[in-house]
């Protein structure tokens, strides 16, 4: 059986201090109340206490005396509680509140020839002064949590706020919104003391600032290296054309191709870094455009339709994303290369180790790969930005039995008539 779950905003930060100030507030009412209650009530049978004994003390008097008793007096009279008779013949005075013909009443007791003399006080006006002070205690102590919630509801709720605001910022940040601040008034002046909310926002600002700094120093830095070496590759490009032809000529043509390619990521790297890529976006049959890529890509890869789907997305920015992937997985995994479509969902499984733990948990590194393996870590870093910028979610997974797996999420192209969707031309696909 399972055990039923408190809903989630029981969790927040209002819902415990409102729960803690109830609490404390209800002890301490609680508390006041009963030391209250047992005072008032402690000084008023003492006074009905010695009224009744006085009372006895004159009664006592008339009966040795032989005078008539006071009606409010009688031995052994009806109503006499057992328990203060038997201390009245045991020759004891002794004192009991009791109840008689339907009110309180004090009764006292003494010894009088082997019976008891007895008298009686109304007790009806002190029992109901505590009564109503008992009453008044609750309606007070009601009256003073309530109060104390919505004053401590209040702060709570101020502090809170800021709380969330502070979150919300750090969520836009995560998100690649570097220009989000929280700019809590308290932080930007001096002269104000600051709380530990205060603090935190502050602190927060503080490191979305460098981070920032140093994510725009290392986009201009990318930017900056693939720029520059445009041009010496362009001269090494022509001076490697006019070599002879030879093993040495097809070696430096190579190695030419190579840093052409890797400046070529840079660019589009830092263009993704920059944010500045425009999204051309049309309506696609997925199947037929994978199947395009793996032809395009020249390698041993089977491609399995289990559903196809219309998707709107960028075609270039598909093709790179799904090429990327393709590749990577015959550079560092083992053959069988499966591409799946099911629906808007594209993925590409290989049989080699699996994606490391770094990459799964946080995503591509750029320029750093496992143990020796070739490459620079860009291809998968490329294809997570592209994959962000057409809207589609790219995960990366390992197979139970073995295996990397990249799991692209496209957005379905959803149709609101009978009519067909707007596919592009088969020369673009």
């Amino acid at each position: 059986m399972r055990t039923p779950r408190l809903p989630r905003w029981t969790a927040t930060l209002t819902w415990k201090a409102a729960v803690f100030i109830t609490v404390m507030c209800c002890a301490l009412a609680a508390l006041l109340g009963a030391l209250v209650h047992a005072a008032v009530t402690r000084q008023t049978v003492e006074e009905s206490r010695g009224k009744a004994l006085d009372r006895l003390t004159e009664a006592t008097a008339a009966y040795e005396g032989g005078a008539p008793l006071p009606r409010y007096a009688g031995v052994d009279p009806p109503g006499l509680p057992a328990a203060l008779r038997d201390v009245a013949v045991g020759g004891k005075r002794g004192t009991v509140v009791s109840s008689f013909e339907g009110h309180p009443t004090m009764w006292a007791a003494g010894p009088a020839d082997g019976r008891a003399i007895a008298v009686r006080v109304d007790h009806t006006q002190s029992a109901n002064t505590i009564d109503g002070l008992d009453r008044a205690i609750v309606g007070s102590s009601g009256l003073a949590i309530g109060a104390t919630l919505l004053v401590g509801a209040f702060a709570v709720t101020r502090v809170t706020r800021r709380l969330h605001l502070t979150a919300q910022v750090a969520r836009r940040i995560s998100a690649g919104d570097l220009d989000a601040r929280v700019n809590d008034p308290r932080t930007e002046d001096p002269s104000r003391r600051q709380d530990e909310v205060a603090t935190v926002s502050g602190a927060l600002d503080t490191m979305a600032s460098s981070l920032q700094g140093k994510l725009l120093s290392e986009q201009r830095f990318t930017a900056d290296v693939a720029h520059e070496l445009r041009t010496p590759l362009t001269g090494l490009t022509a001076a490697a054309e006019l070599l002879p032809e030879g093993r040495p000529a097809e070696m430096v043509r190579d190695r030419v191709r190579a840093m052409r390619s890797l400046t070529e990521d840079l660019l589009e790297i830092s263009r993704l870094d920059a944010g500045s890529e425009t999204v051309d976006l049309e309506v696609h049959q997925l199947a037929r455009l994978a199947e395009r890529v793996v032809r395009s890509s020249g390698t041993d890869t089977e491609v399995r339709v289990a559903g196809d789907a219309a998707v709107e997305t960028d075609r270039r920015r598909l093709e790179r994303v799904l090429g990327n992937l393709v590749s990577n997985a015959h550079r560092h995994g083992r053959p069988p290369v499966v591409l799946t479509v099911n629906g808007p969902v594209v993925t590409v499984t290989d049989h080699g180790p699996g994606y490391p733990e770094y990459l799964r948990a946080h995503g591509p590194a750029r320029f750093r790969t496992e143990g020796g393996s070739k490459g620079h870590g860009l291809g998968l870093t490329i294809a997570v930005g592209q994959s962000a910028a057409i809207g589609a979610e790219l995960r990366f997974t390992n197979a139970p039995e073995g295996g990397a797996v990249a799991r692209l999420t496209l957005p379905e192209y959803v149709r609101f008539d009978d009519d067909s969707p707007h596919l592009a031309p088969e020369g673009e696909r």
